[in-house]
């Protein structure tokens, strides 16, 4: 049985679960988790037993490269996708349809009503995005190529990195890299955030120059194919402020004693809590205002979220981050993040670019 077998079986006894006769995958990244197909404009319908590829000619031939053997149902020109899931539902006899109600939107819900007027249609929450919560080997091996992708680009960055390049110019050239050693390219729009740019948690890219200021945080990561990366680093391009040492090395040790305690058993919240401590112990507890980490794999924010009030208890096979950050409006911030696999005996740290505070100073 192929891993995308595996995980229609998986699907199908909650689909049982909830009394469900068929379930209708409209999200995209979805469809591409339970069946390898890597387009879009398609859904699949997931039946007590088999299943059927809802799409259009444009993908004919990559679905038999790519799904061999799975059925298919192309809708020929001018019939919408609309009117081919009420076929090839009410062909399949589905009594009680199940749909995602995380992400699909009301009008769609109701042309399919509409469709279907002896159907039964049931809001289902996050039925797929369970079962991607634990990866399985293949996936661990794709996360593991999305970090070399992202390493490698940001060692050739950081041996390059010039005053007078602008933080544009900067995030350019890592998804540039990225691409150069075979990536699909960056994860998410990197962030290049100089000085006090680095207070902005999501700060975008401008023409401000990496010489503008002592430091700059990147924040980057890589799409190796399908499965994403995602680090964050902060280098010290002029002089050494002490008040950017104190405020790293709490931000590091933060880190390090969250990424310390992640072990299977151990619940989202305490983990961040950990961090957490750590930074309002240094005096710091306003200006950490967002969750410690996130999970990764066919996007790059997806659960489990490590943050306060999530309860979720971690598993072997999760893969989060971990990114305690410290930000001042006004003179900047500091963020430190890498990828971590929940193992069965405790966990495993996927990157390894230094962040040591020596290995900080590129000035």
């Amino acid at each position: 049985m192929s891993q995308f077998a595996a995980r229609r079986e998986k699907l199908r006894r909650q689909i049982k679960k909830q009394g469900l006769d068929a379930l209708l995958v409209t999200n995209f990244i979805n469809v591409t988790y339970l069946t390898g197909f890597t387009g879009d404009d398609s859904y699949l319908l997931v039946l007590g037993e088999g299943e059927v590829v809802i799409s259009d000619p444009r993908y004919t031939t990559q679905l038999e490269e790519e799904c061999p053997g799975m059925e298919a149902s192309i809708r020929p020109p001018g019939v919408g996708m609309i009117e081919r899931i009420g076929q090839v539902a009410s062909r399949a006899k589905v009594g009680k349809l199940g749909i995602e109600g995380s992400s699909m939107t009301v009008g769609t819900r109701d042309e399919i009503a509409a469709a279907l007027p002896k159907t039964e249609l049931v809001s289902t929450a996050n039925l797929v995005e369970e079962l991607r919560l634990i990866k399985d080997k293949d996936e661990i091996a794709e996360i593991r190529r999305a970090v070399w992708f992202a390493e490698r680009a940001f060692g050739i960055l950081k041996a390059s990195l010039r005053p007078e390049r602008t933080e544009k110019e900067v995030a350019d050239e890592l998804e540039n890299n990225i691409r150069l050693f075979g990536g699909k390219g960056c994860s998410f729009p990197s962030i290049v955030a100089v000085g006090a740019r680095a207070a902005l948690p999501h700060a975008r890219p401008t023409a401000q120059k990496i010489g503008a200021d002592d430091f700059v945080l990147v924040d980057w990561g890589a799409n190796g194919g399908q499965y994403m990366s995602d680090l964050t680093r902060v280098l010290v391009t002029g002089k050494i402020p002490p008040k950017l040492e104190r405020i790293y090395r709490v931000v590091l040790s933060a880190q390090e004693q969250a990424i310390a305690a992640i072990a299977p058993g151990k619940t989202c919240h305490e983990i961040d809590e950990v961090a957490r401590t750590v930074i309002a112990k240094a005096g710091f507890a306003k200006n950490f205002g967002h969750g410690l980490g996130h999970g990764i794999g066919l996007e790059i924010h997806e659960g489990p979220r490590l943050a306060a009030g999530q309860h979720r208890k971690l598993e072997p096979g999760m893969v989060v981050t971990v990114e305690p950050g410290i930000y001042l409006p006004g003179w900047g911030g500091v963020r430190i993040e890498d990828d971590i696999l929940v193992t069965k005996s405790g966990h495993e740290v996927l990157t390894s670019v230094s962040k040591t505070w020596e290995d900080a100073i590129v000035s």
